[in-house]
């Protein structure tokens, strides 16, 4: 199973365990379709820089298909909504909901500034159903759109990341992906 996946399992697992007990709340399966969302209920950790990062601050390497480098700013916070940027536009019609798409990605986490995988390092892509819930709703909003051959940059906060964090993600931690979109069905008809 890829890390990503992993985490994925982990981090529904614990919401999952830690749900219970709670009344008020409905359950949701911790199956391969992707983790509950989040909480946002969390106090910021760090004191304010002043001003959001924009996803021109974030400095990124490479061009489709090869490994990126990806350079997290110390002069600003981390934006607290969705940040898509294309780095390179790809060719073909945009992915929607409901499409089977395979992505390649790096993950930086905001906090520390490192990197904490990439599917590129394994040299598979990774699978899912977009907008099915099989992975963090950032992915699902954030890759709506993406042609085949695209470069993606997708700032993701807590609250449509891993919120509560766990499985080498802290809590509340803002996550950077560069993603390439390997493959994106073409309309038919």
């Amino acid at each position: 199973m890829q890390k990503i996946g992993k985490i994925v399992v982990a981090v529904a697992a614990a919401l999952s365990l830690a749900a219970c007990g709670q009344d008020a709340q409905p359950q949701q399966t911790a199956a391969p379709a992707g983790p509950p969302v989040p909480s946002s209920n969390a106090a910021p950790a760090t004191q304010s820089k002043g001003r959001e990062c924009t996803a021109d601050d974030v400095k990124t390497t490479g061009k489709f298909g090869e490994a990126p480098t990806i350079t997290i700013p110390d002069d600003c916070d981390p934006p607290k909504k969705l940040i898509t940027k294309d780095l390179s536009e790809g060719t073909g019609n945009g992915a929607k909901a409901g499409q089977a798409l395979q992505m390649n990605y790096t993950l930086v986490t905001w906090s520390n500034k490192q990197k904490l995988d990439s599917s590129f390092d394994r040299g598979e892509p990774f699978k899912l159903n977009l907008g099915a819930g099989e992975v963090i709703p950032g992915w699902d909003q954030g890759l709506v759109g993406i042609k085949q051959g695209s470069r993606r940059l997708l700032i993701i906060p807590p609250d449509l990341g891993y919120g509560q964090g766990g499985n080498g993600i802290e809590p509340n931690e803002t996550l950077v992906f560069v993603t390439d979109a390997v493959s994106v069905p073409t309309d038919k008809g």
